[in-house]
């Protein structure tokens, strides 16, 4: 039987008298990744903004393991489209930032994300700066920031948007082996069809304005592998297919 990690219930925002989402409510299951689709300025950003605390909604609640958080913030962690990696911090202070800012010593808290470079890819980087890495190598750094910050649940606002197809298709199997390993629960927003259904296990399709979820979709499609063979299967072509017509 599934454990609910997090549960979005009857969610609404209204900003100046305008609502832009109403009454969404999602779950997300321990270790597992689910994507939020939908077009640009649907209110996907909106929605991660109330799970991440950053603001209140309007109605509806938000819980953790069952406790409501809305209350209590900074207890879901939260990567953005950009890596936004501080240029003139090495890679091991960028990653560690999160623990030093929650009080842990400088020293101590290098050391608790050392423990981790090597599972992310990262080994040898420590000393390095953000303009000496690569696209996809920043994406692992600040998905790294993000697990220091909470190692429960993630909120990934597409995070693989500005790198390349290739290096792309690399860090969604690269995050879906890691994710695993660590035991890590994630909610990612995407725009991107293809990227919802090869990475996620269910799909929650928000559109319209105010946005709204109009459909949940349960992905039966393998997670690993050749992510391009996938794609050209009559089943992905139909999942496709059916997106399409809800957008």
């Amino acid at each position: 039987m599934n454990e609910i990690k997090l549960q979005v219930k009857n969610v609404s925002v209204e900003f100046e008298g305008k609502k832009i989402i109403e009454d969404i409510s999602i779950d997300l299951n321990k270790g597992e990744l689910v994507c939020i689709l939908g077009t640009s300025g649907v209110g996907k950003t909106t929605l991660f903004n109330v799970i991440s605390g950053l603001i209140s909604p309007t109605s509806g609640e938000v819980f953790l393991d069952g406790k409501n958080i809305l209350e209590n913030s900074g207890k879901i962690s939260y990567m953005l489209q950009k890596d936004l990696l501080l240029p003139f911090k090495t890679i091991i202070d960028n990653v560690s930032l999160p623990l030093v800012i929650k009080g842990v010593k400088k020293s101590e808290a290098r050391k608790r994300a050392q423990k981790y470079f090597a599972e992310f890819g990262l080994s040898g980087t420590e000393k390095k700066y953000p303009n000496q890495l690569s696209g996809g190598m920043r994406q692992r750094a600040a998905l790294l920031r993000t697990y220091m910050f909470s190692c429960e649940v993630a909120l990934l606002d597409e995070p693989f948007s500005a790198l390349d197809a290739i290096t792309k298709r690399k860090m969604q199997n690269w995050y879906l082996n890691i994710m695993e390993k660590i035991k890590l629960s994630t909610l990612f927003i995407t725009h991107d069809i293809d990227e919802a259904i090869l990475i996620s296990k269910r799909i929650y399709i928000i559109s319209g304005n105010p946005g709204k979820i109009t459909k949940e979709i349960k992905v039966d499609l393998p997670k690993t592998g050749n992510g391009d063979e996938v794609t050209l299967t009559e089943k992905f072509i139909e999942y496709k297919r059916e997106i399409l017509k809800l957008l």
